[in-house]
């Protein structure tokens, strides 16, 4: 009389685990630098609004006669040398939801999450003599 074992035996299943050990530690490193690219990308983007919103700001002081106040979007924003300043940069941007602003010396906008956040930020200087304002990104540390 012939039985007929169900399930698997003893070694398929080291066989088993060991294949799935394997391509676990092929896809996580993967999944890893995703999340880290991810971040870098989110930074980069932000700098690149922040220069866009500083431009923008920069033609609508134009338009509006230079005052040292314009108004973008129902905010008040203050002008050096014909740019928004280091306080009121944020209100240039419609959202940047994931990263934490800051105003001391020198605007700071700090991606929250990230391994080394002073290393992972966008900074914003005060245009100096006619020149553009300094925007600066950093993603070393994202």
């Amino acid at each position: 009389m012939r039985t007929h074992s169900t399930g698997f035996t003893l070694i398929e299943l080291i066989v088993l685990i060991g294949i799935i050990a394997i391509l676990a530690a092929i896809a996580f490193p993967r999944y890893v630098m995703l999340e880290v690219e991810a971040r870098k990308a989110l930074v980069l983007s932000l700098g690149g609004s922040v220069n866009s919103a500083a431009s923008q700001a920069h033609y609508m002081w134009i338009l509006q006669g230079q005052p040292a106040v314009i108004s973008m979007e129902d905010q008040s924003i203050n002008m050096v040398n014909g740019y928004p300043d280091e306080a009121s940069i944020d209100n240039t941007l419609m959202d940047y939801t994931g990263f934490q602003f800051n105003n001391s010396k020198v605007a700071r906008f700090r991606k929250v999450g990230a391994p080394a956040p002073n290393t992972c930020m966008v900074t914003y200087e005060d245009a100096v003599g006619g020149n553009r304002p300094a925007v600066t990104v950093y993603t070393s540390g994202c």
